[in-house]
């Protein structure tokens, strides 16, 4: 069998390679259809937060995840992704982050960053999301994970978030350490700035590990944010891991971000699933 391989030329390798990764995909597709997708409430301190709570079929318990979703907001999109995560052996929550101010999906797709008005839409719906109500949105959104039938309450839990999300993920992580085993930013906005109540000054208050997906682009505009980061889990003993995705720009894990402003798609896909395959070694390690 071993010349047999040997024998194999570089073209009929990749062919089957290909073919592998082809097949992958499509029994993860099919995984993924079957989860149960059902439209819910959450109570939070500020009011009623629509959300998407998504788990495989049938009566077991899974660890609860949150995904904390982009600036396009809850959306077939994320749904789609959390359906995708939910087939690994989860119950995920996609709340709307903007339930303050509007249902989801909240924002088009065709929001023209440009424009104004299209900036003062943005700005409308972002408002409301200061670092105590977000504390207090992911209290109130692991209670609720909590309290369902199919959620494993003796495991941890994990997060994960997109662009605006990024952030979201580590101030949940603050506010609840006891449950949150795990966090993941992918283009995260955010994760260090100048203000006191920087995500980074958060982590002493964590108990969770961390994977950063970090955007060629953001990483040009700010390059220190990395050691900052570093620097913070390091000081609270907590293990992390950063990776700048070469080529890869802000938005590049998310299938339907519009196009750059150079006309090209922000959407990588070899990129995205090396990203997604980090945040299912994660998991795997510390949502147990």
């Amino acid at each position: 069998m071993t010349d047999d391989f040997n024998k194999i030329s570089r073209r009929e390798f990749t062919a089957l390679s290909l073919a592998a990764g082809v097949t992958a995909a499509t029994a993860s597709a099919a995984a993924a259809a079957d989860m149960v997708d059902t439209d819910v409430v959450v109570t939070t301190s500020s009011g009623s937060c629509d959300a998407a709570l998504i788990h495989p079929s049938g009566k077991g318990q899974w660890p609860g995840v949150i995904l904390f979703v982009d600036l396009f907001g809850l959306r077939p999109t994320m749904r789609d992704m959390a359906k995708r995560l939910a087939a690994n052996g989860y119950t995920v929550l996609v709340p709307n982050p903007f339930y303050r101010t509007t249902k989801a999906p909240g924002l088009p797709m065709s929001l023209d960053f440009t424009s104004a008005d299209d900036r003062a839409k943005i700005a409308k719906v972002r408002e409301p999301l200061t670092d105590q109500a977000v504390m207090s949105d992911s209290t109130a959104y692991v209670k609720f994970l909590d309290s369902q039938a199919m959620v494993h309450k003796k495991a941890k839990m994990g997060v994960f978030g997109y662009c605006m999300g990024g952030p979201m993920t580590m101030q949940a992580a603050a506010a609840n350490p006891a449950r949150i085993g795990a966090g993941a930013s992918f283009h995260g906005g955010g994760l260090v700035t100048d203000k006191p109540d920087s995500p980074h000054l958060k982590v002493p208050q964590m108990k969770g590990q961390f994977y950063f997906a970090i955007a060629t682009n953001d990483d040009q505009r700010q390059p220190d944010a990395k050691t900052k980061l570093a620097e913070a889990f390091k000081a609270a003993n907590l293990p992390e891991k950063q990776e700048v995705y070469d080529g890869c720009q802000h938005g590049w894990c998310v299938k339907d971000m519009p196009m750059g402003p150079d006309g090209k798609p922000l959407y990588n896909e070899a990129g995205a699933e090396r990203a997604w395959g980090e945040l299912t070694a994660l998991y795997k390690r510390a949502v147990v």
